[in-house]
């Protein structure tokens, strides 16, 4: 057990804590969009075929969600610091491989090591945080700025991945990860110290079906896309849903699971969660059919692609910095519906793109809104969900979170992806390529209302009472 002793270092540079801890977590979120720029010259250079190509994002996507409770778990049980370390470790030496890969399946393997490595580091940011800053109001600032750089990773990483592919190549948007990497794995053991372990047990069975439930929906959903709803691809999807319904039986049942049901009992959490699904399925499909958009339709090049989403992303890290403020005033409810609303708004704009489209006239104003809305709706999310959780859940917690956004993002972009390439088999040339977008818009739009009505379920009542 650690002494009390140990969290006092962190007391006297709660700054520079922080910074490492948010660094770490920035390197994880940007690398779930940093690849999207870098799609089209990744797929010329190594072979992949269109909705293959998806499996870059995903082999991510997949296995840092799919792994991140077994993640939190383990640091409650051997030591969230040395967990993190570990993870990022792993994540930055994945990093190093997949640069020098020469082929799709190396890629596609670095890119399963990486989601190992965040998936140990994940969860583990968002619990030090936690349990680093314990008074309240220091907490909620901390929380915040988490969540609006994780937000943001998401659309910076657009902006980084499009410098590096135009000025170098799409190999740099994973080598850009390694000095960071060495970075905290240098100053974390010095500056964050190592919270009180708490008894625990990993819970294997539960991540084995949680794992590979989530894969065989993507998988089945991918495999539409390339062959149509044939018997296999049904019975993937079948397999999927079997195996998932087997882990939340297992949760149920056993002493220690990776995600305690418990969790879901307050109501303003379990509606967090479940807007930490449904949000980035609706999110990601910006990301993966804009970037293709801009290059492939407007003609812009990855260094343009990317500046083109830095309207979106100071949009949304502003809003998330706001979001302290008008927390306690407001209270949850307001800012998650106003936000989940300028989602829906945005992305129902976008499926009016036809092959004349322009950024100005087009994009720019969705853009924009989506990024007022991302950070009115995710904000507040961290601190409801992460404000009431006991120290011993805080691992479990966090890995639940940032699992729901994971499998979301992975589980929305395989049907998306299965949409549009239904879609596009009506027509050719950029006429079936946008088609095949603006029906994945559609369907992503319907997706957002959902978030809109999970955020109507949050209490009349303020944060932090």
């Amino acid at each position: 057990m650690i002494q009390q002793t140990s969290v006092r270092p962190a007391l006297g540079r709660p700054g520079l804590v922080l910074a490492v801890i948010v660094t770490a977590q920035l390197m994880l979120m940007l690398d779930v969009t940093v690849m999207n720029v870098a799609l089209p010259r990744i797929r010329t250079d190594l072979g992949f075929t269109p909705a293959g190509l998806s499996w870059v994002m995903n082999a991510y996507t997949l296995v840092f969600g799919g792994l991140l409770l077994l993640g939190g778990r383990a640091g409650d049980l051997f030591g969230r610091r040395r967990v993190f370390l570990a993870g990022v470790a792993v994540f930055t030496a994945a990093s190093l491989l997949g640069a020098l890969a020469d082929s799709a399946e190396l890629l596609v393997l670095a890119r399963v090591l990486q989601g190992l490595g965040a998936a140990a580091a994940g969860p583990n940011t968002l619990a030090l945080v936690t349990t680093t800053f314990t008074e309240p109001s220091a907490r909620l600032r901390a929380l915040a700025v988490f969540s609006g750089v994780a937000s943001a990773g998401f659309a910076i990483g657009l902006i980084v991945g499009g410098l590096l592919t135009e000025w170098f190549s799409w190999r740099a948007v994973l080598l850009i990860n390694i000095p960071f990497g060495l970075a905290v794995l240098a100053l974390a053991p010095r500056l964050i110290p190592e919270p009180a372990r708490h008894p625990a047990r990993l819970d294997l069975p539960g991540a084995l079906t949680a794992t590979a439930g989530t894969s065989a929906l993507v998988y089945g959903f991918i495999q539409a896309a390339e062959r149509g709803w044939d018997g296999p691809t049904v019975l993937w999807l079948v397999a999927g849903g079997l195996l998932l319904t087997a882990f939340l039986v297992l949760e149920a049942r056993t002493r220690q699971p990776l995600m305690p049901l418990r969790l879901f009992t307050d109501r303003a959490r379990a509606a967090g969660y479940l807007n930490f699904f449904f949000g980035p399925m609706a999110m990601m499909s910006t990301f993966f059919f804009l970037t293709q958009f801009l290059q492939e339709v407007t003609g812009l090049g990855a260094l343009g692609t990317g500046f083109a989403f830095l309207p979106m992303a100071v949009a949304l890290f502003t809003f998330s910095r706001l979001v302290p403020r008008w927390l306690p005033v407001y209270g949850p409810r307001p800012l998650a519906v106003a936000g989940t609303a300028l989602m829906v708004i945005g992305l129902g704009w976008l499926t009016q793109l036809t092959p004349d489209s322009g950024y100005f006239g087009s994009l720019l104003v969705p853009m924009l809104l989506l990024g007022i809305g991302g950070g009115l709706a995710f904000s507040p999310l961290n601190v409801v969900i992460m404000s009431t959780v006991p120290p011993a859940d805080a691992g479990a917690a966090g890995g639940v979170l940032q699992t729901m956004q994971q499998v979301g993002a992975a589980v929305g972009l395989a049907v998306l992806v299965t949409v549009a390439g239904s879609a596009a088999r009506s027509a050719t040339g950029l006429e079936a390529l946008v088609d095949g977008m603006t029906t994945a818009f559609t369907v992503a739009t319907l997706f957002a209302l959902l978030t809109v009505a999970v955020a109507l379920t949050f209490p009349q009542r303020r944060a932090g009472r």
